[in-house]
């Protein structure tokens, strides 16, 4: 029997019954909240055709979204170890649903960014918790668990991608974003009664069957430790430059590419034809989702798996000291 599956054994019921949908309930969750951050692109050239605001004063709103959705999540994680991640996720449903409803009537810029303030509180509540219980239910798998909800995340849209664009160009925007709403806040809303977070002494059962010399390296640090890492700056700093980067080129690709006159040109991969913008957009959250389970998921656990295996062999003196 595998690691994994002695530890399902040790923590039942809660792992057999528990864990896993928790994980599941957490993935779905944030592939519905992906669209308010790799979506809205879609929508910035029908909006200024509509008002003429000017891209760049358009893009002012995605700005205020990204920066409530992230430097909020500390506060909200407080919350949740207060509340419960139930009630944090089920308002934020709630708020990422009034956001597009109200992007769907907005007439000026000032409710356009009102909801984008919105849309970022709602979206970082949802996003911060559900890492975080998938990190709780899995303390042996966190590679894994923070591998499989950072997939939900980015590639959640990509199933959605072609849906909200044909809805666009069918519909248009102010129905696109209504509709698609009101349905991922509403998904979220329901999937969040179902939220639960582990109960007591469950990490210490889970625990309890991981090798000791596993369990020494896990030190749980409190926020206070953690920031005086020199780690925790450097990662931090990382995490920035990627990030800015990457959301800087994700909000601006429909852009880009109306501009160079390619978004709507055919392109043919696999038998598998769609405008350019679609089909980049496509590959692009496709490939973000699945990426976190290689860096996470597999690297993390392998690397777990291999020092256990090493100690091991160490101790039955196949390896040198």
């Amino acid at each position: 029997m595998t690691m994994a599956g002695r530890v399902d054994a040790v923590a039942r019921p809660e792992a057999r019954a528990g864990r896993w949908w928790q994980l599941v309930i957490g993935i779905v969750c944030m592939a519905m909240i992906a669209n308010l951050q790799y979506g809205w692109t879609l929508f910035v050239p029908p909006i200024d055709d509509k008002y003429n605001w000017g891209k760049a004063s358009i893009q002012v709103a995605f700005t205020i979204f990204v920066l409530f959705e992230t430097w909020l999540v500390p506060l909200e994680g407080y919350l949740v170890d207060k509340y419960g991640p139930r009630l944090i996720t089920l308002i934020g449903g709630a708020l990422c649903g009034i956001s597009w409803v109200m992007n769907s009537f907005a007439s000026s810029l000032a409710m356009l960014y009102t909801a984008a303030a919105i849309g970022g509180i709602g979206a970082g509540a949802v996003y911060g918790t559900c890492v975080g219980n998938a990190l709780k239910w899995f303390p042996d798998r966190r590679g894994l668990a923070a591998g499989l909800t950072a997939m939900g995340f980015g590639a959640g849209s990509a199933l959605t991608i072609i849906p909200i664009a044909t809805m666009i160009q069918s519909r248009g925007y102010e129905q696109t974003f209504l509709y698609f709403g009101l349905g991922q806040g509403i998904i979220v809303v329901l999937l969040s009664l179902f939220l639960a977070a582990p109960p007591p002494g469950y990490r210490e059962r889970v625990m309890a069957n991981v090798p000791l010399s596993v369990r020494s390296t896990r030190h749980q640090y409190t926020p206070r430790e953690m920031l005086k890492t020199p780690v925790f700056y450097l990662m931090y700093l990382m995490f920035v430059l990627m990030a800015s980067g990457g959301l800087m080129a994700t909000a601006q690709l429909a852009v880009i590419a109306k501009d160079f006159g390619v978004a709507d040109t055919p392109v043919s991969i696999l038998g598998l034809t769609l405008p350019a913008l679609t089909f980049a957009l496509s590959m692009d959250r496709i490939l973000n989702g699945l990426t976190p389970i290689l860096r996470l998921g597999v690297r993390s656990d392998r690397a777990r798996e291999h020092h256990v295996h090493r100690l091991r062999a160490r101790r039955r003196g196949d390896l040198s000291a």
